[in-house]
């Protein structure tokens, strides 16, 4: 097994818990499905969070999916003028044998157009 990184990014709808839950947890979701993983597979998850979000941690939506066994860490994204609002992004570090082209990374809905290069 190889080490490798997955990125990925949701804009949410609203700075609520219930929604951002909801919203990270497909984000997280759709990373393990279109990449073939298991949360045994996972190494540890970072999760930035932009300003505007103060509702809760994007960690937690991780945590009720029942990846509850492998380190998790939230951190504010830069406060840039003009950058896209209510935007949580993801870096997975994961064991796995695709080759680095073949890692899915996955931008959902608005969030797409933050990396057109890799979402897919």
């Amino acid at each position: 097994m190889v080490v490798r990184a997955v990125r990925g990014a949701v804009q949410l709808e609203r700075d609520e818990a219930g929604h951002m839950d909801e919203q990270v947890g497909a984000l997280l979701t759709a990373i393990l499905e279109r990449n073939s993983l298991t949360t045994d597979d996972l190494i540890s998850i970072w999760f930035t969070a932009t300003p505007d979000l103060h509702s809760d941690f994007p960690a937690a939506a991780a945590r009720k999916l029942g990846i509850v066994d492998v380190p998790l860490i939230c951190a504010q994204e830069l406060d840039i003028e003009g950058a896209m609002p209510r935007v949580v992004r993801v870096l997975a570090h994961i064991e796995s044998d695709r080759p680095r082209a073949d890692i899915a990374h996955v931008y959902l809905g608005a969030a797409a157009a933050l990396r057109k290069d890799i979402a897919q």
